[in-house]
């Protein structure tokens, strides 16, 4: 019974306390309308970033939920869900005894609209109805394509066929670019049309329905080359297109030879790939038959492919067709479970180091761990300036190993030098901490950055006439990943730093060393503010309340106000961050009294 099930506490140990009370606001603010109760089910549409349909149902004495907004799509009970539950319980109501004394609560539910409706439709006649059908129908484009769909199909399988090809047609039909504000309107009447082709997921009509969803994929599909789809939608219905494909081809069951033939024409030329990896999906309705002649219509076009060679930094664009026949040959090679000739195609081209890596990781998968490290020091040797830092992760990986760790450790050392970032700093602190010499290898590492610093700060080109201030912000985050704050200080104060880096060192003082995170937090405000625009004014004044709170603990009052009295001269033109300042300097003074 729904009246056990939904109550305020169990609304919040499915939902979580934050989403229950976001779910508390969307009913406040009367997000729910259109509620409806039927038996032991409560539906409503709840408005949010967009309108979301809610279900919530008895399910074997469990409360089960549908929400159709992307935390519903998870499964989670979102905040739409809270929102229904409570309205619902808001619906109910106390009475009284006759005569007004207060008797034993007894619980109503409020009148349903729905039913309400439902009462009044059943009382009309059969001329009235239509009549309000169509009155409704000439304001509602997608409810008049739904009806003259259904009323095209009641010729015949010939009408239906017709009608339905040219719903699709109406529906995919675009004149010019379509933006993603219209986009919403295209996508609505396509999914009108992909509801009706639903109804064909019958026996008698699924062989229908297979040549209608190919036919609206195409359509869709070379459509979406002049709309902009940004919210996804007409992508859902495509997928939806897909979906129906399938199932009608399951219980359609058509001829599996000439299906191949379909499916391998909609895989290689349709642009938005919506048959991708469809001899894996539909290898049991192709069957035995199906799949050999699928593999006959690849291996024709594989034929023409050519093979690449390594080309370091040929810059070779990217080819849809020659992706997509590779993804496929690829897919036969491994529902047949020829390794070797798995490795033939992936062979066909070796123009990058990843390449090479890709078929290491088939020969390592199939516990073939000697070819597959052949494979990845032929890919090292191949690439030797331009290699793929996957690969050198597995080189590395199967070094260790096999414990040659020189190898391993000289490889992480030439990641380093060739880019000093605190992630292969990571990775290199990793490797050596593994191999017992993190101390001494740590003291190179420090030194090469120290080197780079210098060297950087040094350099004169066409951009740069003179040396320039050494900036010391990959000292900073690394020594701030490694927890040395006194490091991190003194290399602070060595040369210039990231501003966020300068921010994140004063969080990390601010307990210890309140007056330390104090002299960050005042060297990154000027920047902040001095880039101008409110999003910057927000953020130094943030910056500048942690100031005056730290300075408040240390009984600094007095100088928190002569500090904004400085930033009030310093950035007197910028009206909009001195509203800001001042707002500031009035609550300080309040604080202060007390």
């Amino acid at each position: 019974m729904l009246d056990d099930l939904i109550t305020r506490k169990s609304l919040r140990d499915l939902a979580g306390n934050i989403t229950f009370q976001r779910g508390e606001e969307y009913f406040s603010n009367e997000a729910v309308s259109r509620l409806r109760v039927e038996e032991e089910k409560v539906s409503a549409r709840v408005e949010g970033s967009d309108t979301y349909h809610v279900e919530l149902w008895d399910h074997d004495g469990d409360l089960d939920y549908e929400c159709s907004c992307p935390q519903g799509d998870e499964g989670n009970f979102c905040k739409h869900c809270v929102a229904v539950g409570l309205a619902w319980l808001a619906g109910k109501k106390v009475e009284r005894k006759p005569g007004g004394a207060l008797g034993k609560k007894k619980l109503t539910k409020k009148r349903d609209p729905w039913l309400d409706i439902r009462n009044y439709l059943s009382s009309q006649r059969q001329k009235s109805l239509v009549d309000l059908l169509l009155d409704v129908a000439q304001r509602d484009d997608r409810l008049y394509q739904s009806l003259l769909l259904k009323a095209e199909r009641t010729g015949g399988a010939g009408n239906a066929m017709t009608a339905f090809r040219r719903a699709i047609e109406s529906a995919t039909d675009v004149d010019e670019y379509v933006d993603w504000r219209a986009a919403a309107s295209f996508a609505s009447n396509l999914d009108e049309v992909a509801e009706s082709l639903a109804e064909l997921l019958k026996p008698d009509t699924a062989a229908m329905l297979v040549e209608l969803a190919e036919y609206a994929i195409e359509r869709v599909e070379h459509a979406l080359e002049n709309i902009d789809d940004s919210d996804g939608n007409i992508g859902e219905t495509l997928q939806h297109f897909a979906e129906l494909h399938f199932k009608a081809c399951k219980l359609a069951r058509p001829d599996p030879k000439e299906l191949a033939e379909r499916l391998f024409r909609c895989e290689t030329s349709f642009p938005f790939d919506s048959f991708y990896d469809s001899a894996r999906i539909y290898r049991d309705v192709l069957g035995e038959a199906g799949l050999q002649r699928f593999r006959e219509l690849a291996e024709t076009e594989w034929r023409k492919i050519k093979p690449v060679a390594s080309q370091p930094g040929d810059g070779r664009s990217y080819d849809g067709s020659r992706w997509r026949i590779t993804h496929i040959m690829e897919t036969l090679a491994e529902l047949s479970g020829d390794i070797e000739q798995l490795v033939a195609i992936k062979q066909r081209d070796l123009s990058s180091g990843y390449d090479y890596l890709a078929i290491a990781e088939v020969y390592d998968k199939a516990r073939q761990k000697d070819k597959a490290l052949e494979w990845a020091e032929r890919g090292l040797k191949a690439f030797p300036t331009q290699l793929d830092e996957r690969l050198r992760d597995f080189l590395v990986a199967a070094y260790l190993k096999r414990k040659r760790n020189d190898e391993a450790l000289n490889l992480t050392w030439l990641r380093f030098e060739e880019r000093t970032g605190l992630e292969n700093y990571k990775k290199l602190q990793g490797i050596a901490q593994h191999l017992g010499i993190w101390a001494e290898q740590r003291e190179r590492a420090l030194a090469l950055v120290a080197e780079e610093i210098a060297r950087d700060a040094a350099t004169i080109d066409r951009w740069t006439k003179q040396a320039r201030t050494p900036d010391h912000s990959l000292r900073v985050e690394i020594a701030l990943w490694e927890k040395d704050f006194d490091a991190a200080w003194c290399a602070a104060h060595e040369g210039i730093c990231h501003r966020n880096l300068l921010i994140a060192l004063a969080g990390k003082l601010e307990a210890a060393r309140p007056g330390d995170a104090i002299t960050l937090y005042r060297r990154v405000v000027p920047p902040i503010v001095g880039q101008t625009g409110n999003a910057a004014y927000a953020e130094g004044i943030d910056l500048i309340r942690k100031i005056g709170n730290l300075m408040r603990n240390l009984d600094q009052s007095r100088e928190f106000a002569d500090y904004l009295a400085e930033l009030h001269a310093q950035f007197k033109p910028k009206r909009n961050f001195i509203k800001l300042l001042d707002a500031v300097a009035r609550a300080h003074a309040t604080g202060s009294k007390r």
